[in-house]
């Protein structure tokens, strides 16, 4: 019976998907070397290690919005989930080097977006947890199915500078971020009315000059 361990290797923008995209190098290894694995179906689940760094003066400030004044994260300061990624892996005996596809966004109503975006340098620490379902050769008993236990698990530090790369990829110099419709409608109708020629002046126009 199949027993797969994970390790993440490393992390790269994917540059040319319809959306910001992260391809984490996952190693996947099976304690019996011989075994045919003939497919995965694997589900993973990551999570943000918020508690296993070191955050700076300015970022503390700037992640203010997600866990409130320095002096309350002990007690704010949790474990978030980032998101769900899925892999269909193909047939591999010993072990397989597989991209685990994980889609990112950067609105900035999004939790995870605004953590990542709050970090200056340094690393994020992530906990991948591993779930789905194994097929493999059985021998005289043909193609077999076995769980992924639920305490398959591995760590991995990912660079800041790698989600800085994918979003300047993706959104040079640029952000993004959700409106309800009845605000865009008010904020359009504004831009109109004043003939703006961009959403940038029509920001600026609303803000204070000392800002």
């Amino acid at each position: 019976m199949p027993e797969l361990s994970f390790q993440v290797e490393g992390a790269e923008v994917v540059p040319f998907a319809a959306a910001p995209l992260l391809a984490f190098k996952l190693r996947i290894a099976n304690a019996d070397a011989s075994e045919q694995i003939h497919t995965v179906a694997l589900r993973c689940q990551i999570q943000i290690e918020t508690t296993k760094r070191h955050y700076t003066a300015e970022e503390k400030a700037r992640l203010s919005d997600l866990f409130g004044e320095p002096e309350r994260w002990g007690h704010t300061l949790r474990a978030m989930l980032w998101t769900h990624a899925t892999a269909v892996v193909t047939p591999f005996q010993g072990s397989t080097l597989v991209d685990l596809h994980v889609p990112c966004t950067f609105d900035f109503n999004v939790a995870a977006t605004k953590y990542f975006a709050g970090l200056d340098a340094g690393e994020v620490p992530l906990n991948l947890l591993f779930s789905g379902t194994v097929f493999y050769e059985g021998g005289e008993r043909g193609l077999q199915a076995v769980q992924i236990p639920w305490d398959r698990e591995a760590q991995f530090r990912l660079p800041v500078r790698v989600w800085e790369e994918m979003m300047e990829h993706y959104y040079p110099n640029g952000a993004w971020l959700r409106l309800r419709r009845d605000v865009f409608e008010r904020l359009y109708r504004y831009k109109l009315r004043r003939g703006i020629p961009t959403w940038e002046q029509t920001l600026e126009s609303l803000m204070p000059n000392d800002e």
